[in-house]
C-alpha cells in the first residue's frame, strides 16, 4: 500500500501539548451535539454508508487508523464510490481529507442513486479534493483542491495544505444557496439553478447530453469519489437545517 505509506510520511509534526488540547477525533462535543451534529463516520466501521448501486462496502474502501481510506492498490473489484445511505437536503456538512502524491478525489454531493445513473458525478456537484502540485487533472483553475469541480474557483482561494496533511472542508446548502470552504477560505457561493449557475454549468463539461439530471435535485446523498490515488477521511459531520 505505497500510497498511504508515503502519505502517512507527510502528517504534520505537532507538540504533545497540542494534542492534548485537540478534541478527540470522530467524537461530538455536547456543544456540537446539543447543536444538531451527527457523525457520518463512527471512527471504526463504515457503518452508514455503502459502494454506489450496491448493498455493501467494497475493499477498496477499509477503516485504518480512525480514518476511512481509500486503498487503490487492492482489486478493482472492490471499488466504486462510497454513499452514504441516507439522502440530505439543507444541511451543513464538514469533514476533514488528505490526498497522496499525485491523489485525486472528491467530495459529491446530491448524489441521485438509480442505475440510470452509472456514477454519483452524473447527478451531483462536487467539491474536489486533488494534490495541486502533482496530480495529472491540475491544468484547469478550476479543477484544484476545494473548488466547485470544473465550475468555479481558482488559485486565489485554492489553498490545501501539503500533501499528507489534513484539509478542513466545510459545505453547507440551504434551501439550493450552495457556500463552500476550503481550510477556512470560501471557494464558492451561489445559488443552485440560478441564472448564474445554468451560465457557469453551460460552460462546463456538465452541459454534455449524459449530464442531463446535473443538479436538478438540490437533495441527495453524500459521496466520497474512487478516483486515481490514495486518499484519507475523518471527522465527517453533519447538522441538517431545518
Amino acid at each position: 500500500m505505497t500510497d498511504m505509506k508515503n502519505l502517512y510520511l507527510f502528517a504534520f509534526i505537532v507538540s504533545p501539548t497540542f494534542l492534548l488540547a485537540q478534541q478527540k477525533d470522530n467524537t461530538l462535543t455536547k456543544k456540537e451535539k446539543r447543536e444538531g451534529w451527527q457523525l457520518l463516520f463512527d471512527g471504526k466501521t463504515t457503518h452508514g454508508w455503502h459502494t454506489y448501486l450496491r448493498d455493501t462496502v467494497g475493499s477498496r474502501w477499509q477503516v485504518e487508523d480512525g480514518q476511512i481510506v481509500f486503498d487503490p492498490t487492492k482489486p478493482k473489484e472492490g471499488g466504486g464510490y462510497l454513499v452514504t445511505n441516507k439522502e440530505y437536503e439543507n444541511f451543513e456538512l464538514r469533514l476533514q481529507w488528505r490526498i497522496s502524491k499525485g491523489g485525486n478525489s472528491g467530495v459529491i454531493f446530491d448524489v441521485q442513486e438509480d442505475p440510470k445513473y452509472a456514477q454519483p458525478y452524473v447527478t451531483g456537484p462536487e467539491m474536489q479534493v486533488l494534490d495541486n502540485i502533482d496530480a495529472a487533472d491540475n491544468k484547469k483553475q478550476n479543477h484544484l483542491a476545494g473548488c466547485l469541480y470544473d465550475m468555479a474557483g481558482d488559485t486565489s482561494v485554492s489553498k490545501p495544505v501539503p500533501v499528507g496533511g489534513w484539509n478542513q472542508v466545510r459545505i453547507i446548502q440551504n434551501k439550493g444557496h450552495l457556500t463552500l470552504w476550503l481550510n477556512g477560505i470560501q471557494t464558492y457561493d451561489g445559488q443552485i439553478g440560478s441564472p448564474e449557475w445554468d451560465s457557469l454549468v453551460a460552460k462546463s463539461k456538465f452541459r454534455n447530453k449524459e449530464f442531463y439530471a446535473f443538479a436538478k435535485v438540490a437533495k441527495g446523498k453524500i459521496s466520497l469519489q474512487e478516483h486515481p490515488g490514495a486518499s484519507g477521511w475523518k471527522n465527517i459531520m453533519i447538522r441538517e437545517i431545518k
